[in-house]
C-alpha cells in the first residue's frame, strides 16, 4: 500500500538534494546556512515520524534560529541561458504549460478512476489519501515528461527548484508551521475560551450576529495564522459546532464549507499567507512586498460579506 509516509520520503529526498547542491554552491556566500536549513528540513520529512516530540521541537527551533539570524541567502544556479529560454518559448508557445497541467490532471482523473472503478478494492492507496498521493505521482509524471520533451541539463529541475526555494527563503515552510500552530491552539482549548467569550457577548437567539462573528473570527484567525485550515479547528470548536450547528440547528455542510471560504478571505489580506501573497511578490520582484495583498482587498471584503449571506440563507433559512 502506498501511504502518506511515501510523500514525506519523496519531499525529504528533494530537500536533501537541494541541501547538497546548496553546500556545493561556492557562489552563494550563505551556502552553509542554506544547506543546514534545507538539510534539517529533509531530516524532518525523512525521519520526523520516528523522532520524539522533543527532538522534533528542537529541530524546528534550529530551523527558526537559522532563519532568525539571517542565515539564508538567494542563489542563482546556472541551468539554461536566457537566450535558450526565449528560444524555447518562441518554439513551444503555450505548449510549455503542458507539464504543469499534467499535475492536476493526474490528481483529478486518477482519483476519479481509482474511486469509481474496481481499483478501489485493491487497497493500492491509503484510504482518504488518494488525491494527495496521486498529486505527488502527477508531479513525477510531469517531471519525466518535461525532461523527455524539453531535454534540459540533467540537474536543471533540481537547480531550478533550489533557485525558487532560495528566492522564497524560510517563508516556504510557513504554511506548514502555521497549520501545526492551529492544531496546537485546538488542543490547548483556545476554541473553548473563544466560544465562552462569544456566548457572553452575542445575545441569545441572534443567529445572524452569530454567523457574522463566526465569519469574522475565521477571517481574523486566518490572517493571524496565515492558513484557513489552521483557523477552522479553533472557530469550529468555538462557534461553528456548539452555537451554529448544535445551538441553532444550522446546516453543518454549509457552515463548514462556506466558513472555510470566509477564512480564505482572510488569506487574501495577510502577509502571513506567504505562499499566496509574499512569494508571488518576491518572484515578480515587486517593489512593494504587500502589492499582491493591496490588489486583493476589494475582492476579499465583498466575498466575505457574501459568505455571511450564504451561511445565513443556505444554512438556516432554507435549511429550516
Amino acid at each position: 500500500m502506498i501511504t502518506y509516509e511515501w510523500l514525506y520520503i519523496l519531499a525529504g529526498i528533494f530537500f536533501a538534494i537541494w541541501a547538497v547542491l546548496s553546500a556545493l554552491d561556492r557562489s552563494n556566500g550563505k551556502r552553509w546556512g542554506n544547506a543546514a536549513f534545507w538539510g534539517l528540513l529533509a531530516v524532518s520529512f525523512l525521519f520526523g515520524s520516528h523522532f520524539t516530540p522533543l527532538l522534533n521541537g528542537v529541530l524546528v527551533l534550529a530551523l527558526v534560529a537559522i532563519a532568525g539570524v539571517g542565515g539564508l541567502g538567494r542563489s542563482d544556479p546556472p541551468t539554461t541561458t536566457l537566450e535558450e529560454r526565449f528560444k524555447l518559448a518562441e518554439l513551444k508557445g503555450n505548449r510549455l504549460f503542458v507539464p504543469a497541467l499534467i499535475v492536476p490532471f493526474v490528481a483529478v482523473a486518477g482519483t476519479l478512476a481509482y474511486n469509481w472503478t474496481p481499483l478501489s478494492g485493491t487497497g493500492l492507496f491509503e484510504p482518504r489519501r488518494e488525491t494527495l498521493l496521486l498529486f505527488a505521482i502527477g508531479v513525477l509524471v510531469a517531471l519525466v515528461v518535461a525532461m523527455a520533451w524539453l531535454r534540459p541539463p540533467a540537474l536543471a529541475p533540481a537547480e531550478e527548484g533550489r533557485r525558487l526555494l532560495d528566492s522564497i527563503g524560510w517563508a516556504a515552510i510557513l504554511p506548514q508551521m502555521l497549520a501545526a500552530l492551529g492544531a496546537v491552539f485546538a488542543v490547548a482549548g483556545v476554541g473553548d475560551i473563544i466560544g465562552s467569550l462569544a456566548g457572553q457577548v452575542i445575545p441569545e437567539g441572534s443567529v445572524l450576529l452569530t454567523v457574522i462573528v463566526f465569519c469574522l473570527g475565521m477571517a481574523i484567525f486566518t490572517m493571524i495564522m496565515g492558513n484557513a485550515f489552521a483557523a477552522f479547528p479553533v472557530m469550529a470548536a468555538a462557534i461553528g459546532i456548539p452555537l451554529l450547528v448544535e445551538g441553532y440547528g444550522g446546516n453543518p455542510a454549509v457552515i463548514g464549507a462556506v466558513g472555510m471560504l470566509a477564512g480564505f478571505c482572510g488569506t487574501l489580506l495577510t502577509p502571513m499567507a506567504a505562499n499566496f501573497n509574499i512569494v508571488p511578490a518576491a518572484l515578480l520582484e515587486l517593489d512593494d512586498q504587500n502589492g499582491v495583498i493591496k490588489q486583493q482587498v476589494w475582492t476579499a471584503i465583498p466575498l466575505w460579506v457574501c459568505n455571511i449571506a450564504i451561511i445565513y440563507i443556505g444554512g438556516f433559512l432554507l435549511w429550516s
